[in-house]
């Protein structure tokens, strides 16, 4: 069902973004990959075949996410599937005041969505396409210490709900909510308040990128008439 397909992904340099766009090349699809860390995003793309293009973008810039649109319409033609998972995670106590990191956060996770919607519906709705966001089991309750992270992720959840509701039967449309997965996403976490507290989190059970990879392919490579709106996907020692 992926053979040929166009799919837009961001945050494609490293974790769920490249394991993913590795994925959906090894399946016959046409990636379109995103990411700001250039160098990281052209050695993907050499990887490829000569089946992914790699176009450097800050999906905080509005311009930039539009500019990507443009580039896949301008190498393959359409866009079929519009994937938003570029995100950050810098997470600390309320009472730390890192507003700094606050808005980062609100900037890459929520505005990021946003910009990735607006670039990729008008495409989209011309080919009856998908657009998918990564959220996060933090989208479902809230954790001490994850507060505006949780936020952030609630939003792209419900912003993905009500995109869906607008628009069935034009589009698809599907959130993954993944558990712990083991990346370097956890690299800009500045509070030593939350390491001290919960310690490294690479000692936490977590998931490699390849499931979520694997769960994002089930939900795209869904014949027309089925729509898989929601996933969520945990490690199996991790309870919420």
């Amino acid at each position: 069902m992926l053979q040929e397909k166009v799919i837009v992904i961001t945050g494609a340099s490293s974790g769920i973004g490249r394991a993913t766009a590795k994925k959906l090349v090894s399946l016959g699809a046409h990636v379109v990959a995103a990411a700001r860390r250039k160098t990281e995003l052209d050695a993907l793309a050499a990887e490829s075949g000569g089946h992914m293009l790699a176009v450097p973008t800050d999906v905080t810039k509005r311009r930039e996410v539009q500019l990507l649109a443009e580039a896949a319409i301008k190498k393959f033609g359409r866009i079929d599937v519009w994937i938003n998972n570029a995100g950050v995670m810098p997470n600390s106590f309320f009472d730390e005041g890192k507003v700094d990191e606050w808005d980062r956060m609100v900037d890459v996770n929520i505005k990021g969505v946003l910009y990735g919607i607006d670039a990729a519906l008008p495409h989209v709705l011309q080919s009856n396409g998908h657009i998918l966001s990564i959220a996060s089991v933090q989208a479902l309750k809230t954790y001490p210490g994850t507060g505006v992270y949780t936020g952030t992720k609630f939003a792209v959840r419900a912003i993905m709900d009500s995109l869906r509701e607008e628009l069935a039967g034009k589009i698809r449309v599907t959130v993954i909510n993944p558990g712990v997965v083991a990346t370097d996403f956890t690299r800009e976490i500045t509070s030593e308040k939350l390491k001290t507290l919960f310690g490294d989190a690479a000692n936490f059970p977590s998931l490699d990128p390849d499931a979520i990879a694997n769960a994002i392919v089930y939900a795209v490579g869904q014949p027309a008439e089925s729509a898989v709106t929601e996933i969520t996907i945990r490690p199996s020692a991790q309870a919420h």
